[in-house]
């Protein structure tokens, strides 16, 4: 499995470099070519999305086969099929922060962290109460009805509507019911593993029937990881559909002022770029040096997570999107358009973002060669934790030069999403 990951990785990192050496494009008239490059935006969002849509339902038959026929080289193969589509999905949260319809929605396929003694059976020290969440260990898989505030979720048998119901109930963000991580919890387990090495090592038998089965409850965890992927193929498909020719989101952005179309693109690119990636995601879990703030932290995939969000803001910028099949979507692009206007600042966000990207491969290089994410941001790791400080430092750097093209532009009414790690980091200890 290791190795499939590499040679893929390895592609995509050709992919980055070849990014990193290439010139600013022509200049473009930034009349004529505004709505130009909110339709390549949209068609790179259409593309990404279908994309995760058909790796979903790639993932979704690998379960369906898991759960029919238990194995260990079924659990294997979901695997697979889980971090395959996590490639293209993470390259759309690019569009996230900008576009409302994607940011509402995200919570469904997105979500974490997670409790996940909602979902399961847990161990390790995990604990048996949270003062933050009711339902800390309610273990939908291992009972037939949750109670919570007084009303009853009937979990038997575990149907769509159960998940939708659990998702964030009682309003607890950690009351994560759906999504990939969700379906992630139930194909590796919790990682016991703190900051030593080693990922989640759920076995096969969970899976398995009759007096093979490990840990009680393997119907019902069958039954929920199939209703968990179906629910992500078709929140996926929504999304999808979002984006077509006649898409609310296409149309809203098309039939706009170019000028807010141009802006949900660098709201987009900036606040996850700034706050969510290089704040919640990276910095908090540094200075913490936490393993639960990671973001792929059952299956130690991590890495590649940040790595294709990297790719996805690149993306948006170049208007290039490499597909699953290898055909790619281009068309006009904001770095044109913004060479067109001020050649400096453009030239400033490629080059920023060719040193982002690099940094990004130096991290997932060693996470695949040398040692896994959440050994890196472990305490007294020096050498992993500055490798890790250096890509937020370079995204740092990457969002300056966003903010940059955001007044070249003339959109400077644009605010991005902050980081208590990055804008007052002596708060995260005081919570």
């Amino acid at each position: 499995m290791k190795a499939e990951r590499l040679g893929l990785a390895g592609a995509l990192i050709g992919i980055a470099l070849t990014f990193a050496a290439a010139s600013v494009p022509a200049r473009a008239d930034p009349a004529s070519d505004r709505r130009a490059v909110i339709v390549t935006y949209a068609d790179i969002a259409q593309a990404v999305y279908s994309d995760s849509l058909v790796t979903a339902r790639a993932l979704r038959s690998a379960i369906d086969a898991l759960v029919a026929q238990p194995s260990e080289s079924a659990l294997n193969a979901s695997r697979r099929a889980w971090l395959a589509a996590r490639v293209p999905y993470q390259q759309s949260e690019a569009y996230r922060f900008g576009n409302a319809i994607v940011d509402a929605w995200e919570g469904r396929v997105n979500a974490w962290p997670l409790d996940e003694g909602l979902i399961d059976y847990v161990g390790g020290g995990y604990g048996a109460d949270s003062d933050e969440n009711p339902l800390y260990t309610a273990n939908v898989i291992g009972n037939g009805k949750v109670t919570h505030a007084g009303e009853t979720v009937d979990a038997d048998p575990i149907t769509a509507q159960t998940l939708r119901s659990l998702q964030e109930i009682g309003g607890v963000e950690a009351n994560v019911a759906t999504g990939y991580h969700a379906i992630e919890f139930l194909l590796w387990g919790q990682d016991l593993n703190g900051t030593g090495p080693g990922a989640g090592n759920r076995p096969w038998t969970d899976y398995a029937r009759g007096s093979a089965c490990t840990n009680g409850n393997c119907e019902r965890r069958g039954q929920y990881l199939e209703v968990a992927a179906q629910l992500l193929v078709d929140d996926l498909g929504w999304m999808a559909g979002q984006w077509t020719i006649d898409g609310a989101a296409r149309r809203k952005l098309l039939e706009g002022d170019p000028a807010a179309g141009l802006a949900a693109m660098l709201t987009g690119l900036g606040s996850l770029s700034y706050g969510e990636l290089a704040g919640e995601r990276i910095k908090l879990g540094l200075m913490l040096h936490d393993p639960e703030e990671e973001h792929d932290c059952f299956s130690d995939n991590t890495h590649n997570s940040h790595f294709y969000n990297i790719i996805g803001m690149r993306n948006v910028w170049t208007g290039s999107y490499v597909r699953v099949d290898g055909s790619e979507v281009k068309g006009a692009s904001l770095e044109a358009l913004t060479a067109g206007i001020d050649p400096a600042a453009a030239r400033d966000l490629t080059d920023k973002m060719a040193i982002t990207i690099e940094k990004a491969t130096q991290l997932k290089r060693r996470a695949e060669t040398v040692e896994a994410y959440d050994q890196m941001i472990g305490e007294g790791n020096t050498e992993g934790n500055a490798v890790v400080m250096a890509l937020v430092d370079a995204l740092t750097d990457q969002t300056r030069a966003i903010e940059r093209v955001v007044t070249a532009l003339g959109l400077d009414t644009i605010a991005f999403e902050g980081s208590d790690s990055l804008d007052s980091p002596d708060n995260i200890f005081r919570k």
